[in-house]
């Protein structure tokens, strides 16, 4: 399974910075949600299904309705697991929005810096005419105007 790469960012807390329940539902994220998961479950089922139907047909089964069991077993297991998923849905949440955030900070700030960079690009074309004219003594020829981002 592809690994995620939101650790990575920053603004995302991570490791040692989170609590028990956003590691465990980080964990139970990417275990759920595997094919390894999905794979051995199926097998712990048919080797359930096997056993107790060869139990059937002889006189050593330990239940004698243990696919009754295997139900209870499994809507129990689903409820869990309804919960779990919601937990670990949660937590996508969670780190979606700390990642939009940062983004929303960082576009802030590179746009104010943007925005003193084209002030500073208009002062040196403002002072580039005044060198000219005074050197020349005729203006310049005209050029495009730098346009203010906004």
């Amino acid at each position: 399974m592809p690994r995620a790469h939101w650790h990575r960012v920053k603004a995302v807390r991570s490791g040692d910075q989170l609590t028990f329940g956003e590691r465990a539902a980080d964990a139970m994220r990417g275990g759920m949600g595997s094919w390894t998961f999905i794979g051995g479950f199926c097998l712990l089922m048919a080797i359930w299904m096997g056993f107790n139907g060869l139990a059937l047909t002889q006189r050593w089964h330990f239940d004698p309705m243990p696919f009754i069991l295997l139900n209870l077993g499994l809507s129990t297991m689903a409820g869990l697991q309804a919960a779990a998923l919601l937990i670990a849905a949660k937590r996508a949440d969670h780190i979606a929005s700390e990642i939009a955030i940062h983004t929303e900070t960082n576009t802030e700030a590179i746009k104010t810096l943007l925005e003193r960079n084209t002030e500073l690009t208009q002062e040196v074309r403002n002072l580039a005419e005044q060198v000219h004219k005074h050197l020349i003594g005729e203006p310049p020829r005209p050029s495009h105007r730098v346009p203010h981002i906004r």
